[in-house]
């Protein structure tokens, strides 16, 4: 399947007075790296919404970044110093029992010493709060949408691609064709040159005329291109196939290329003639194209 592997995607929702906006945009790379920025109370969740955008995005360069508006008061905690409060009760029976103060520690008076209560955000003590009710889900819920457009995005952006991709692939396969036609051009004239030198050669170092013909066929067989230009045109095929085909295919068509340039270089050792090698530097050229072009795709 042809997809891009640039997009970009903003959504927003608010239910309940919380609200959550997501911008995601996704840019060229060799692998998959996803860069979450968020606010810190998000910092649990943080793996869920990675995870989201790995099963949707196979490779590419996704930036995500998370705003989050919320109306409720985040729920606290008061904490009562238990051994702190046991020691000030013990001190104070000893001041009344030698008559330096009297009456007995009142609630007020709890409220009133320091560093006894301590009220605080729930989860404080591991360093961040967890989301309110409620926005964990919120924002899965746009996560999800928002990977839907970028995903759409990508979609529409491959298609355009992909018609690059069969304009270039068609004319790399016109190239072939020629090769194909000059390669058996070019044998039968090897063979016929040899012949000829061979006839014209004195009868006395002529040699065994089986011999002769054997090795005149096996030194024209150097240069067939017959077995280059089939697995051409199978890479051409096995290309398409991917094109049309489900999975993400921009690894798998980039290793094509790398493959169609490795036979075309091939088939520039074997064919001779200034048509020839004119043929096979635009093809190159066009391969270069490819390639350039399948850096693109996801």
């Amino acid at each position: 399947m042809i997809r891009s592997m640039t997009g970009f995607a903003a959504l927003s929702r608010e239910e309940n007075g919380d609200k959550v906006s997501v911008t995601i945009k996704s840019v060229n790379h060799r692998f998959l790296d996803v860069l979450l920025k968020a606010p810190q109370m998000l910092a649990p969740v943080e793996g869920r919404v990675k995870s989201l955008v790995q099963r949707r995005v196979t490779r590419g360069r996704v930036e995500v970044q998370i705003g989050v508006e919320v109306t409720a008061a985040p729920a606290r905690e008061v904490v009562l110093d238990e051994a702190l409060l046991a020691r000030l009760t013990q001190l104070l029976a000893d001041a009344r029992s030698r008559g330096l103060v009297v009456g007995e520690l009142t609630a007020s008076d709890v409220l009133r010493i320091p560093q006894l209560l301590d009220i605080r955000l729930k989860n404080a003590d591991q360093g961040t709060a967890a989301p309110p009710p409620g926005v964990a889900a919120l924002l899965e819920a746009v996560v999800t949408e928002a990977l839907d457009a970028l995903v759409v995005m990508r979609a529409t952006e491959g298609r355009f691609i992909q018609s690059d991709l069969d304009a270039k692939l068609a004319t790399l396969g016109g190239f072939v064709d020629d090769l194909e036609r000059i390669g058996r051009d070019g044998q039968q004239q090897l063979e016929a040159r040899l012949r000829e030198r061979l006839a014209d050669l004195p009868p006395d170092i002529q040699g065994d005329p089986a011999a002769v013909a054997q090795e005149t066929v096996r030194f024209v067989a150097r240069s067939d291109v017959d077995e280059e230009i089939v697995r051409m045109r199978g890479h051409a095929e096995h290309w398409r196939a991917l094109a049309v085909g489900p999975e993400p295919c921009g690894r798998k068509l980039d290793f094509l290329v790398q493959e169609m340039n490795r036979e075309i270089n091939t088939i520039a050792s074997k064919v001779e003639g200034a048509r020839a090698t004119e043929i096979v530097i635009a093809a190159k050229a066009e391969l270069e194209r490819l390639r350039e072009q399948v850096q693109n795709v996801e």
